[in-house]
């Protein structure tokens, strides 16, 4: 599918990517093109999937969640009606900010954003708990965010 981009559109996806709030008329001017153009290459690369969503990515702890949790989940059973159980109930959590399905020892990787230890052993008893099929769970708390990208830098 990436055979589709030339590079003037992976120079748009890769403006976008480092912020997003850019008018038509600014990214234009970056890759020297004009606005119309422009505009008809951002709308394809929204229509064909390229772009999927715009963001603001907002500071967490500025909010108050101070705590980052890594958590592995395995379940005690693995049929796709319990797998699907599972994914339907763990995304319904708002402190829960991504649910990865991973190979090996464990099931899924959760990344959980909560605003300190005390909460989240709360979520733990009321929220994870709640969910039968949970054989083990273990926890990594993040002490420090080395590497926090959301973009994909694209290269052609």
């Amino acid at each position: 599918m990436i055979d589709k981009l030339d590079k003037l559109d992976t120079r748009i996806l890769n403006i976008l990517q480092k912020d997003s709030s850019l008018s038509t008329k600014d990214i234009a001017q970056q890759i020297g093109l004009s606005v119309s153009p422009t505009h008809e290459r951002i709308k394809r690369l929204k229509t064909e999937g390229y772009i999927e969503k715009y963001v603001a990515l907002v500071n967490r702890e500025r909010l108050g969640k101070h705590l980052l949790v890594l958590c592995t989940v395995t379940l005690k059973e693995q049929s796709i009606e319990t797998l699907k159980n599972f994914e339907e109930s763990v995304i319904c959590f708002k402190e829960v900010l991504e649910v990865l399905c991973i190979a090996g020892g464990q099931d899924y990787l959760l990344k959980i954003v909560v605003d300190d230890v005390n909460d989240y052993h709360t979520f733990v008893v009321t929220h994870l708990s709640s969910l039968s099929n949970i054989s083990t769970l273990s926890s990594s708390f993040v002490l420090k965010e080395i590497k926090r990208e959301t973009a994909y830098y694209l290269n052609y």
